[in-house]
C-alpha cells in the first residue's frame, strides 16, 4: 500500500536505503514562504474505501491515501525515497534491536484538540493486535513480544474450527514509560523494526476511539495530520479541510481538499483536462498512445517511477489451483514484453521478480516462471491434469485494467487453450470486500504497493501464513520459518539474505503472478502552481501550492 510525506530532521536508528525515482517539482519559490497558507481548495481523483477508515483494518489503497493524509506517525518516508525519518517521534532508541524506547515530541493535538500521548500508541496497537477486533492488519504486530497471546487463528483456516479465545488483550511487550514515552519489546531482535513504524497501522488513536464502536469512529475518523476530516457521501466524495493547529514539519498551503470517487477514469481523466479535477495520481491506459496524455497536459504530465507491481493472484483457497504445476503453466504462457508494449506503450516494464526492484533487499530477476516459455508452459499444464471449465481473471473496472487482463486471458488460451475470459467487478470497494471474504471462484488482478522499504513488506503481508494480505491464503511452513529467521536476524544484510531463500521457495509454488513493474503518468490542472509526489506515487497535499 503506501505511507509518505515530505521530511527531513533525525533519522529512526538503523535505517539506511537507496532512492527512488520519482517526478515532482519543488516545493518552494525561490526566495519565497513555502510556509505560508491560503483558503484554496483542490479536488482529487479517489476510489471509494473497502472499509470505515481505522488505521490497523485498510489494507487498500483507496482508504490508504486517505489514511495518509489524515494521520502522522512516528516515522515518515521522503518524497526522493530516501532513509526514513523521524515524524512525531522524538527519538527511537536501541541498544539491541530488541528492545525499542520511543520518545514522541510533546503537546501535539489530534483533531478533536484531545493531546497525543504514548498512552495512544500502545492502546491503538494493542487494539489491532487483539484479533478478536478482526483488524486486516494485525499481523503487523507480530513482531511485539505477547502477541500469540492476543491474536489466535482458526485451526483450519475457513473453518468450521473457529479461534481460540486469547489469553490477554494487551501485548507485554508494550509498556507506557510516561505521557511522552513508551517502551517496545519484540519477541526476537529485529533490525527492520523502525522502518515499519511509518506504515498506517502503527499510528496513534484518539481516546474517542476507545469509548464507541470502531466502525462508527472510521465513518467520522479522528487523525492527528495536516488536513482533519469533514464528511464522507458514499461513491461520491470525501472532504478534508486543513488542520490549524498542526504543530509538525509539513503544514498545509491550501485549505480544503475534496477526494472524488469515480466509477470510470476516462470520466475523471476528462475531467483533469478540462480543469474540473486537480489531481490525478494515474491517467487511463487509452491516453498512453502516442503519448496523448503528454500532449493533453503538457508540462502538467508527471511521469514517475514506483515500488508497485501489477499482480495476478490465485484462490488457493479454491481446488481447483492448488496444483503449483498448472500455476506456473499460467504464468510462463503470459507474454509480459508485448503487454508491455501494446498495451502499456512502454510505460510499464515486464516483471521479472517476486519484489519491485526498487526496494531495499529485492534481488532481480528471481521470478523462474516470469519468462514467456509457451512450450515449457504446455508441459506443465499436461503434467498438471488441466483445468476444467471456464477461467476468470477478475478486475476492478473503475480503472484502466481491462485491457491488460483481457490481453492475459487471451494469451493464457492461445498458448494453453484454457477458456479464460477477463470479468470486470463495477468498483474497487466491491472487488476488495470479495477478495477479503474468500469468494473469489477466479484469479483475480492485485497488485502491491510498498507500505514501507524493505523486501521484508514483499514477503510477510503476501506470502507468509495468516500475512494481512495474504488473500489466497498460500501457506508453506519453509516461507514461514525462513520469513521468522529473516526477522530474527542480527543486521539487515542478514536479513536480506535469509528472505532470498524465502522468496526461493515462494517462486518454486508460484502462489500469484508479477506481471509488470509500476511507472505512473499522473496530472495536475493549471490550478496548481507547485507540488510533489510521495515515494509511492501519491499526491502529497502538504506540498500542494496554487
Amino acid at each position: 500500500m503506501r505511507v509518505s510525506k515530505r521530511a527531513s530532521g533525525a533519522i529512526a536508528a538503523g535505517a539506511a536505503f537507496a532512492l527512488i525515482a520519482s517526478g515532482c517539482s519543488s516545493s518552494s519559490d525561490e526566495g519565497g514562504d513555502a510556509t505560508k497558507t491560503t483558503d484554496g481548495s483542490i479536488i482529487v481523483d479517489g476510489h471509494e474505501p473497502e472499509n470505515p477508515l481505522v488505521p490497523a483494518n485498510t489494507t487498500e489503497t483507496g482508504g490508504g491515501k486517505v489514511i495518509d493524509w489524515i494521520f502522522t506517525g512516528l516515522v515518515e518516508y521522503p518524497n526522493n525515497g530516501g532513509a526514513p525519518q523521524n515524524a512525531l517521534a522524538e527519538s527511537i532508541e536501541t541498544t539491541d534491536s530488541k528492545v525499542y524506547k520511543i520518545k514522541i515530541k510533546q503537546n501535539t493535538k489530534f483533531h478533536d484538540g484531545t493531546v497525543v500521548k504514548a498512552k495512544n500508541f500502545v492502546d491503538a496497537w494493542n487494539w489491532g493486535a487483539y484479533s478478536p477486533n478482526g483488524a486486516q492488519n494485525a499481523s503487523f504486530f507480530a513482531d511485539i513480544a505477547g502477541f500469540a497471546d492476543v491474536n489466535t487463528s482458526d485451526p483450519d483456516g475457513d473453518g468450521p474450527k473457529k479461534a481460540p479465545e486469547p489469553t490477554a488483550k494487551e501485548m507485554s511487550g508494550l509498556k507506557v514509560v510516561d505521557d511522552w514515552t513508551f517502551e517496545v519489546t519484540l519477541a526476537a531482535p529485529t533490525a527492520v523494526f523502525p522502518t515499519k513504524l511509518g506504515y498506517s497501522t502503527f499510528m496513534p488513536l484518539p481516546d474517542a476511539f476507545f469509548a464507541g464502536k470502531a466502525e462508527d469512529f472510521g465513518k467520522n475518523p479522528i487523525g492527528n495530520g495536516p488536513v482533519k476530516f469533514v464528511s464522507w457521501e458514499p461513491n461520491v466524495a470525501i472532504k478534508l479541510t486543513r488542520f490549524d493547529d498542526y504543530s509538525l514539519r509539513d503544514k498545509m498551503k491550501i485549505k480544503d481538499v475534496t477526494v472524488k470517487m469515480y466509477q470510470d477514469d476516462t470520466a475523471a481523466y476528462s475531467d483533469l483536462v478540462s480543469g474540473n479535477l486537480d489531481f490525478m495520481q494515474q491517467v487511463p491506459v487509452s491516453s498512453l498512445a502516442g503519448d496523448n496524455w503528454k500532449n493533453d497536459l503538457g508540462d502538467r504530465a508527471i511521469p514517475s517511477t514506483t515500488p508497485v507491481t501489477g499482480i495476478i493472484a490465485f484462490p488457493i483457497y479454491d481446488a481447483r489451483f492448488k496444483n503449483a504445476d498448472l500455476r506456473k503453466a499460467i504464468s510462463l504462457s503470459i507474454n509480459r514484453q508485448e503487454i508491455s508494449d501494446k498495451i502499456f506503450f512502454g510505460n510499464r516494464k515486464p516483471a521479472d521478480s517476486w519484489a519491485n526492484p526498487l526496494t531495499p533487499g529485492a534481488k532481480p530477476g528471481n521470478c523462474t516462471s516470469c519468462k514467456y516459455d509457451p512450450e515449457q508452459a504446455k508441459a506443465l499444464y499436461a503434467k498438471s491434469g488441466g483445468f476444467k471449465g471456464q477461467l476468470k481473471l477478475y478486475y476492478n473496472a473503475d480503472a484502466s485494467h481491462k485491457e491488460w487482463m483481457e490481453a492475459v486471458a487471451q494469451q493464457i488460451k492461445t498458448t494453453l487453450g484454457i477458456d479464460a475470459v477477463a470479468t470486470g467487478v463495477p468498483t474497487f470497494a466491491v472487488f476488495r470486500q470479495n477478495i477479503n471474504a474468500h469468494k473469489m471462484d477466479g484469479m483475480y488482478r492485485a497488485g502491491w504497493q510498498q507500505d514501507y522499504p524493505d523486501v521484508e513488506n514483499w514477503v510477510n503481508p503476501l506470502y507468509v501464513t495468516g500475512g494481512s494480505s495474504n488473500d489466497g491464503l498460500y501457506s508453506n511452513p519453509e516461507v514461514d520459518a525462513l520469513a521468522k529467521q529473516a526477522g530474527a536476524a542480527p543486521s539487515l544484510e542478514a536479513s536480506h539474505d535469509l528472505f532470498a531463500q524465502a522468496v526461493a521457495k515462494i517462486d518454486n509454488d508460484v502462489p500469484s503472478i508479477p506481471v509488470y513493474f509500476g511507472g505512473q503518468q499522473s496530472g495536475h490542472s493549471e490550478k496548481i502552481k507547485k507540488m510533489e509526489l510521495s515515494n509511492v506515487g501519491e499526491l502529497d497535499i502538504t506540498s500542494v501550492e496554487l
